[in-house]
């Protein structure tokens, strides 16, 4: 969520201008004029009765003007109360209350009159009343005694004061009273219960009255409030009565609404324009009535209305006549509704249309005064010239009375006059001077020469021009000081002299005259005008949300005019930030560390610079596990069942997904906590199965998007009554652990599924299939019991029966068991064995009898080893190999066999005891199959035309070798491969010299054995036959003679001290051209040698290095 505003100075400016312009031109206060009130106390003034009584009245004329007051509209003598002064130089009165002086020896209508050798202005009447706040009479009050459900209104009644007291409900705590739709307060002050409970009995309901002017509050005495319920009022009525009377109150009865206030179906109302309409409706009745408003034949007016004291209020504020009409209160609950309309009539007070403003005409010219107003019903409008009726004051032949205008013609001098116009109804009046002033004056400019503005671009500027003159002179706006006159849609000439530029750009900077001329003279003034670069936020902070203690920034980067200096504020709900070293205020950011709770809210940016302001606001949003749920409260207690119920916590802004409910069980597990279930978050009550024989204690945890909160406290105990066990123990088998024994197990009841004291269990057991009756014990609360003496391995039924000291759990279900498993006594038979290839066999078998199993049958295991290769005579260690079969199968696949090799297996059957005998060993081999690749091939002796190769034969020649296969090719200095050429060797053979080669030729050789079934993998390797006899002999001497790695010593050492003189000269900035000489002095004799010397170094490599495993 993020807004943005931007406020420019010069619209502001634009808005003060205008004002200006509906004001009347203001004369400067060198020259004559008559008499304007410049300030006066309200109309309706209430003072405080020990404080001096200030009554102001403040005026401006030329000459000063003097003033006088009436009282009650008679002539008040200041000079001869001794209480009173007026101000020096000024009409307002000081009233001396605090020396002896009595407020209401004051009561009374005042009103000033400021007079000059021009004219006289008037105030308003001006009511002054003291202040009052009477003690509460004494009355006696009787308890209220009220049944429960009833209806009850507690009346205030407060003092009649002035003006009239605020009323509120407290107890002797000076706590307020809580309410709500049932109680609430009336406007009157009346406290109203729409129906009454036993919560509400209580001895002091006190109804207080706060005097704000007096600072005072007024207590009335306690009202004692006692609400019989239905069970007390039986209780009573029995005691008194004798067992032949028939007594018993009426139980509470639901009833339908009725209204409290106001009374009767219709009422009227009359507000005046401009006031807030407050209307009201209190309803008694039970379930408590819910209020509705309507207005008939219309809508309640949109952003005006609002609804106070649980809807009871009906609330618009600013009302018009249009808002007259019948509102209507729907009082309703599940039994009925009542209903009340309201005739509601705005009238108005006089408000003004046009009010009058002042004239100033130069000798000969004319003029109107203009006074128009309205209201309901509509107002007379009355002239008075210098505070005296217009009838019957001095006449002057240019004026002209019509109605709600004076008409003045060909003006002088003596016509100057202070005129008032009063506009009045029954429900008040308007008073306001305006005056005449006739003068004759050349122009002045009152604007400061050479003035600076400065505006924003693309908003308004406003270049003043305030002036003077009579008559009233004519103004021209010119650029520059000799520039042409201003004129064009571009530009707005107001009233008072004021050039408007609507949109003021860049080239609108610049100086600007204004000239005022009229019959009188001329006089002009110059003003400039700068336009800035508007003020920008580039970066705006963004809506955010973080959990509780982490840290958060709020971005703020802002562009502007280089001549402006921004200031940046940080603000948090449209208020200062928190004085706290968390809020981090940085160049373009803000931020908060450890953020908590309290720092949930929006945070606005404003830049501020002396021509505009702009902000942005973005939303911090702080989210949290959720507080813990609490007032957990146990109802509708049954032997099975429970309803739990509780209020959630604060979701801290991350709503409640689901509640989980947890429980103790204080007597068989104490400070244990289970699941028991969970509900949706919008769930706060929920009905709980329960066991018997359990203390339970309920606990509430609220899990949202963050987390789970901590626990609610424990929710009272509740004991549950013992029972019989619902249900018997889970589990059971039977299996016996030697083979003349039963083992029966089973896994225990928890202690909450006892059901009660005393748990115990009934085994039984029979022999299935043979007509035995059950043999059945009682054991203590185990989970084992063993039967001794039975058969090896023969079912049984088995059951197991909780009990308590209640009585039995329903009757058990039963199971299969068997007694104990014996080793097998017989190995399978028939066992053969096909051979499928090379490295896979099958193997075949006859299944044994069950009974000879003695025992679960879990399969059969085959032991398999290799006895020795066929090939190879020698002996090694025997490994045997083991594969299971599960189940009731007869055969199995042998895989990863040896090729041309003798096995021998065996089989046995398992159980759950261990192996069987095993069968005969069976003997089977293997057929031959394509041998391994060669052990190693090396190539050595490298002449011109020849090579030499040595191999190894296969590490598992997997059968009889027939022969070994070489392919060879030679391969070119861009590697690519020659003819391929193949050689059979026979298989007795473990080396081969090549011949007939070319000299100096790279070959890849390829290796490989073969058997009767097919050829091995291969190795390859690559050498190299050299130049000639003589080259390799003389590269083989000279690299071995003392002589020759002396010279290549002394080589190294002339070639380190080149580059250490080459290192030295680049420093001191020559060059050395190392490259360009080596080229130049090259030794053609040398360039084959190093060609060769590169091939020698292959051939060596390609020699040595094999590509095949040794």
């Amino acid at each position: 969520m993020m807004k943005k505003r931007s406020i420019s100075a010069s619209k502001a400016s634009l808005v003060l201008f205008l004002c200006q312009m509906i004001s009347a031109l203001d004369v400067p206060l060198d020259l004559s004029q008559p008499p304007t009130i410049t300030q006066q106390s309200p109309k309706d003034y209430i003072v405080d009765p020990r404080e001096n009584i200030v009554i102001q009245c403040e005026a401006k004329g030329k000459p000063p003007p003097s003033f006088s007051w009436t009282r009650n509209g008679t002539h008040f003598d200041i000079d001869k109360d001794a209480q009173v002064t007026m101000k020096p130089n000024s009409g307002t009165l000081v009233i001396n209350i605090m020396n002896g002086g009595k407020a209401e020896a004051y009561e009374g209508v005042y009103q000033c009159t400021a007079r000059n050798e021009r004219g006289a202005a008037i105030s308003n009447n001006i009511v002054i009343r003291p202040s009052r706040s009477p003690l509460w009479t004494k009355e006696k009050l009787e308890p209220n005694q009220v049944r429960e459900g009833d209806s009850l209104v507690l009346h205030c009644r407060p003092p009649v004061g002035l003006p009239p007291p605020i009323i509120f409900w407290m107890d002797n705590a000076f706590q307020r009273l809580p309410q709500s739709e049932r109680v609430s307060q009336g406007l009157n002050g009346d406290l109203y219960f729409s129906n009454v409970q036993p919560e509400d009995t209580r001895e002091d309901y006190i109804c207080y009255a706060r005097f704000n002017h007096t600072q005072t509050i007024q207590q009335k005495q306690p009202i004692s409030v006692k609400v019989f319920s239905m069970d007390s009022l039986n209780d009573t009525i029995a005691a008194n009565l004798s067992d032949t009377d028939i007594y018993g109150a009426k139980p509470v009865t639901e009833r339908q609404p009725i209204l409290l206030t106001p009374t009767g179906s219709t009422s009227t109302k009359v507000e005046l324009r401009g006031n807030v309409l407050l209307l009201e409706c209190i309803a008694a009745g039970l379930p408590t009535p819910v209020i509705r408003w309507i207005k008939e034949g219309g809508e309640l007016p949109v952003n005006r209305t609002f609804f106070e004291n649980f809807k009871k209020t009906l609330k618009i504020i600013d009302v018009s006549e249009a808002d007259s009409g019948n509102y209507k209160c729907i009082a309703r609950n599940m039994l009925g509704s009542v209903h009340h309309v309201i005739s509601v009539t705005v009238k108005a007070a006089p408000y003004w249309i046009t009010a009058p403003r002042n004239l100033v005409l130069s000798p000969g010219e004319d003029g109107t005064l203009i006074c128009r107003a309205n209201g309901n019903p509509k107002p007379n409008i009355s002239w008075f010239a210098n505070g005296v009726p217009i009838a019957i004051a001095p006449e002057d032949p240019s004026r002209k009375v019509d109605g709600d205008t004076i008409i003045f013609s060909h003006v002088q001098e003596r016509s100057s006059a202070v005129y008032q116009c009063n506009a009045s109804n029954e429900y008040g009046y308007l008073l306001a001077n305006a005056f005449v002033n006739v003068l004759a004056e050349p122009p002045r400019v009152l604007t400061p020469a050479n003035k600076l503005y400065q505006v924003i671009a693309d908003s308004p500027a406003l270049l003043d021009c305030a002036y003077f003159g009579s008559p009233k002179p004519e103004i021209e706006w010119f650029k520059g000081v000799k520039g042409s006159i201003l004129r064009g849609n571009e530009y707005v000439f107001h009233d008072n002299g004021t050039l408007e530029i609507p949109v003021a750009q860049k080239d609108s900077t610049g100086t600007y005259t204004c000239v005022a001329r009229n019959e009188l003279g001329k006089v002009q003034n110059e003003v400039r005008l700068e336009v800035k670069d508007p003020t920008m936020i580039i970066k705006q902070p963004e809506y955010k949300v973080i959990q509780r203690y982490g840290q958060v920034s709020f971005e703020c980067i802002i562009k502007h005019d280089s001549t402006l200096l921004p200031t940046v504020i940080w603000l948090k709900d449209n208020d200062e930030l928190p004085d706290d070293e968390r809020f981090l205020v940085g160049k373009d950011n803000l931020t908060i560390m450890n953020v908590t709770d309290k720092d949930d809210g929006t945070y606005t940016c404003i830049v501020n610079t002396t021509l505009d302001s702009v902000s942005a606001s973005a939303v911090l949003t702080v989210v949290a596990r959720p507080n813990p749920p609490f007032d957990l409260e146990l109802t509708g207690q049954l032997e099975r069942s429970v309803e739990l119920s509780w209020i959630p916590g604060d979701e801290n802004n991350s709503p409640i997904k689901n509640f989980v409910i947890e429980y103790e069980d204080g007597l068989h597990e104490p400070g244990v906590w289970h699941y028991q279930t969970e509900v949706p978050g919008t769930q706060t009550t929920v009905q709980l199965k329960l066991s018997p024989y359990v203390n339970y204690s309920f606990r509430v945890i609220a899990v949202n998007e963050i987390g789970r909160s901590q626990p609610s406290e424990p929710s009272e105990q509740y004991l549950t009554k013992s029972a019989n066990p619902d249900e018997n123990p889970s589990n059971v088998q039977g299996i016996g652990s030697e083979p003349d024994n039963l083992v029966i197990t089973w896994e225990s009841l928890k202690g909450f599924q006892s059901n009660g004291p005393g748990l115990q269990y009934k085994v039984s057991w029979r022999q299935k299939d043979v007509d035995d009756e059950w043999t059945s014990v009682i054991v203590a609360n185990v989970s084992k019991y063993i039967v001794s003496g039975t058969p090896t391995f023969v079912p049984y039924e088995i059951k197991v029966q909780a009990l308590n000291d209640l009585g039995y759990a329903p009757e058990p279900s039963e199971v299969i068991g068997h007694s104990g498993e014996d080793l097998p006594m017989v190995a399978p038979g028939n066992v053969q064995v096909h051979v499928i290839n090379s490295t896979l066999a099958k193997v075949h078998w006859d299944p044994v009898p069950l009974k000879t199993v003695r025992g679960h049958l879990q399969g059969y295991k085959v032991y398999y080893w290799k006895v020795q290769s066929l090939s190879r005579r020698s002996r090694r260690h025997v490994e045997k190999k083991i594969l299971t079969f599960r189940g009731n199968k007869t055969f199995g696949m042998l895989p990863g066999l040896e090729p041309y090799s003798s096995y021998k297996l065996n089989v046995r059957v398992v159980n759950g005891k261990g192996e069987g005998p095993a069968s005969p060993d069976k003997v089977f081999k293997t057929p031959e199959g394509v041998p391994s690749s060669p052990s190693f091939l090396k190539i050595t002796n490298p002449t011109l035309d020849s090579l030499t190769l040595e191999w190894g034969s296969p590490t598992h020649p997997n059968g009889v070798l027939t022969s070994y296969i070489l392919k060879f090719q030679p391969i070119n200095n861009t590697h690519e491969l020659g003819p391929l050429v193949e050689i059979r060797i026979p298989a007795n053979e473990s080396s081969l010299i090549l011949k007939n080669l070319n000299y100096s030729t790279r070959y890849k050789f390829y290796f490989n054995a073969q058997t009767s079934v097919g050829s091995g993998s291969q190795i390859t390797e690559e050498a190299v036959t050299i130049m000639d006899e003589a080259m390799a002999s003389r590269q083989i001497d000279i690299a071995t003679q003392g002589w020759f790695i002396g010279l290549m010593c002394a080589v190294a050492l002339l070639i380190l001290i080149l580059l250490i003189v080459c290192f030295i000269r680049r420093n001191k900035g020559g060059k050395y051209p190392v490259k360009e000489k080596e080229d130049a002095h090259a030794d053609p004799e040398i360039q084959p040698m190093k060609e060769d010397d590169g091939t020698f170094g292959e051939y060596r490599l390609f020699s040595f290095v094999s590509s095949a495993p040794f």
